[in-house]
């Protein structure tokens, strides 16, 4: 099965190509269709998701995969959030994303830092698919006061695993592809895509 993957982030498309890796399916990044990216005007996670997957279907007549996700911060009442990507503004810049979760958090302690990377999965057969498959998928952990890593990309520097005692970005990409978000909604997904790869 040929299959879109409706992203345009560079290492969000690594990550996912590498987990879906072993599949029968040839996946193919929307960029490399001509396909550019739709404005993510949903007030969901998962609305967000539905919007670039249909974009993508639409787009080049194939089935779709798209994800959102996102940072939520606990002591930030869930921020970013939705607007993860683009939380110091447009175009999307992780060190400034960075900077400014820090600086949000400046006064927080340690045990008010928690956190969770969250992750919807959908795959949508077609654009007008009724019963797109949706995943779902969270990693525990807390926000630390300084970057620590350098693998991966967004807030991973700053993000840490409180049971490895490692931030995203000090595990090895094989580690975090088995540990993270992504990796638990798509875990799922591949057990739903069973029933549908012919």
């Amino acid at each position: 099965m040929k299959l879109v993957l409706a992203s345009g982030n560079a290492g969000k498309l690594k990550e996912l190509q590498a987990m879906l890796a072993g599949l029968p399916l040839q996946i193919v990044a929307q960029g490399d269709l001509g396909v550019s990216d739709v404005p993510e005007t949903g007030l969901t996670f998962v609305e967000n998701a539905l919007i670039k997957a249909r974009h993508a279907c639409a787009s080049t007549g194939l089935p779709a995969l798209a994800d959102d996700s996102g940072l939520i911060v606990d002591a930030l009442d869930g921020a970013p959030g939705l607007y993860s990507a683009r939380y110091a503004g447009s175009p999307t810049n992780d060190a400034a994303n960075n900077a400014k979760l820090l600086e949000a958090l400046r006064d927080v302690p340690a045990e008010r830092r928690t956190a969770r990377f969250y992750a919807v999965i959908v795959l949508l057969r077609h654009a007008n698919d009724p019963q797109p498959l949706i995943c779902e998928g969270s990693w525990e952990g807390e926000i630390l006061d300084e970057l620590r890593g350098s693998h991966g990309f967004g807030y991973n520097p700053l993000f840490l695993d409180t049971v490895l005692q490692q931030t995203a970005a000090e595990m090895a990409p094989d580690l975090k592809n088995a540990m993270s978000h992504r990796a638990k909604a798509l875990q799922l997904l591949k057990q739903k895509l069973a029933t549908v790869i012919q």
